[in-house]
C-alpha cells in the first residue's frame, strides 16, 4: 500500500503549482508499481486541502493564456493522474476539503470523512467558474442539479450533507476516521489486485458510453487465464484464504 500526503503547513494545505506537479508525478510513479495494490490520499495536520494557493494567482494566472495554462497544463493533468491510477485510491478526509481539495477527492475511488469535515467550492466569491476538466469529476459524482447548487451557492457544508449528496462513500464515527480508512484498505487488499484494476478500467470505459468492441470483450475476459482467478476459485473451494499476486 502507498500513502500520499498533501502538506502545506500554515496554509490548510493550500496547493501550490509545485504541489500540483508533485501530485501528478507521484501518482504516475505509483501507477507503474505493480507491488502497490492500494493508495491512501490524505492531508497533513488535520485538513485535507483548502484548494489552490490563491497567493500564486497574480503570478500564475495573470491573463487568459496563463489561466488556460494553469488549469489545462497544471491542475488537469494532476487530477487525471489520480483518476487514471490503476490501483484503488481511498481519500481520508478531515477538516477542510474545499475547492481544489474537493476536486482531488472527487477523483478518488472511495472517500471516507470524519463528521467534522467541511466541503464546498466557494470560488464564486473569487469571481471565476470551475474549469471543465475540474468540474467533470464532481459532475460524475453529484449529477447536474447538485453540482450547479454547489457552484452557484458557494456554500461550505458538513460531512452529513456531503454523504447525502453522494460526494462521500461513508462518514466515520467520531474519532474513528483512521480505523474506517484502514478497514476499507483491508477489504481492498483482501481482494484480487487484478480484479480491482479491471473493475476500474471497465467503469471508466462504460462511462464513455457506446458498445464494447469484440477486442474489448476479449481483453476483459482474459482474466479467466489469470493466476488470481484460478487462486480465488481454488481457495474458495478449499475453504482457505487466497494468496493473490496481481497476475
Amino acid at each position: 500500500m502507498a500513502r500520499v500526503q498533501i502538506a502545506h503547513p500554515g496554509r490548510l494545505n493550500a496547493i501550490t503549482v509545485d504541489m500540483w506537479r508533485q501530485l501528478r508525478e507521484v501518482f504516475a510513479q505509483i501507477a507503474q508499481d505493480s507491488q502497490v495494490h492500494c493508495v491512501v490520499l490524505r492531508g497533513a495536520q488535520g485538513n485535507f486541502a483548502a484548494g489552490a494557493d490563491i497567493r500564486e494567482f497574480d503570478r500564475e494566472r495573470g491573463d487568459r493564456a496563463a489561466v488556460m495554462r494553469y488549469h489545462r497544463d497544471i491542475l488537469a493533468p494532476a487530477l487525471a493522474a489520480i483518476a487514471d491510477c490503476p490501483q484503488p485510491v481511498v481519500a481520508e478526509i478531515e477538516g477542510v476539503c474545499v475547492g481544489g481539495g474537493l476536486e482531488i477527492a472527487a477523483q478518488c475511488d472511495i472517500r471516507i470523512a470524519c463528521p467534522e469535515a467541511r466541503f464546498g467550492a466557494p470560488i464564486n466569491r473569487l469571481g471565476f467558474p470551475m474549469a471543465p476538466d475540474e468540474m467533470r469529476g464532481l459532475l460524475a459524482l453529484l449529477g447536474r442539479a447538485a453540482t450547479l447548487a454547489l457552484l452557484l451557492e458557494g456554500r461550505v457544508f458538513d460531512a452529513a450533507e456531503a454523504l447525502r449528496l453522494g460526494l462521500l462513500t461513508r462518514v466515520a464515527q467520531p474519532g474513528g476516521l483512521a480505523g474506517a480508512v484502514q478497514a476499507s484498505v483491508d477489504h481492498i487488499l483482501g481482494g484480487a489486485p487484478d480484479a480491482a484494476r479491471r473493475n476500474k478500467r471497465l467503469v471508466r470505459r462504460l462511462e464513455r458510453g457506446g458498445p464494447l468492441t469484440e477486442a474489448e470483450y476479449l481483453e476483459f475476459f482474459s482474466y479467466a487465464d489469470s493466476h488470481d482467478h484460478r487462486e480465488g476459485v481454488r481457495a474458495f473451494l478449499a475453504g482457505e484464504k487466497p494468496l493473490f499476486n496481481g497476475e
